[in-house]
């Protein structure tokens, strides 16, 4: 029985082009910069629960990492971390924000390829500017019927996302690096999720793989669209 699929969400962070390698070389950077208060499992530790607990107050993105790494900073010296310090953080944000976009294998042939069929939806998290700018400089933006940015990704955003386009949520696949956010959330409100892994993932974006007939993981986006096609054939 053939499946009424023509919605294709994409997660863009470590699913379009490269992102998570920009915040381990950061991360890498404060771990040097701090060499002297804290090793650095103990400081990768406390960063992280820093962004943790900061999600709810700055969100997603390089914005709240720099100011996670501050407060981090901070803890860590006893309120007695160098102005120069503080400076060099900002500085390695402002670095984040201006790299360049480099586009994952595949990601051009695949949504060139979808494209004529299906609705396409670029449904990311983070800093609203910030992503507006990589999308435009990654040339892919013209490929896409909507662009959502949102503050989170949960069930309830999927279902908003999701009911305004062809299809529903059962009519609808949500393609991503992150099982957290882009394969379960999506999965609970009745669309496909596709998991397509990136050698590096954040530490609060890790899940355990779903049990379910509508998960699917691929080594990488090359092997969508025939995914799409065997889907949309029944097979």
């Amino acid at each position: 029985m053939a499946t009424n699929l023509q919605t294709i969400g994409f997660d863009a962070d470590d699913t379009l082009w490269h992102n998570e390698r920009f915040f381990k070389l950061t991360q890498e950077h404060f771990a040097e910069l701090l060499k002297d208060h804290a090793d650095t499992t103990d400081l990768d530790a406390r960063l992280l629960a820093a962004e943790r607990r900061n999600i709810g107050h700055y969100g997603f993105g390089v914005k709240g990492f720099v100011l996670s790494m501050i407060e981090t900073a901070i803890e860590v010296t006893e309120g007695r971390v160098p102005g120069a310090v503080i400076s060099q953080i900002m500085l390695a944000g402002q670095d984040m924000l201006a790299h360049p976009i480099e586009l994952l294998p595949h990601v051009e042939e695949t949504i060139e390829a979808l494209a004529p069929a299906h609705h396409l939806v670029l449904i990311t998290k983070g800093d609203l500017l910030h992503q507006e700018r990589k999308l435009a400089q990654s040339g892919l933006g013209n490929w896409f019927d909507a662009v959502q940015i949102v503050s989170d990704k949960t069930p309830d955003t999927y279902a908003r996302i999701f009911a305004d386009t062809p299809g529903g949520p059962e009519g609808a696949m949500m393609v991503g690096n992150s099982m957290k956010s882009d394969v379960l959330p999506a999965i609970e409100v009745g669309a496909w999720g596709v998991h397509v892994p990136h050698e590096l993932v954040w530490g609060l974006e890790l899940a355990e793989a779903p049990d379910h007939a509508r998960f699917v993981d691929l080594p990488d986006l090359g092997g969508l669209p025939g995914l799409v096609s065997r889907i949309r054939e029944g097979g």
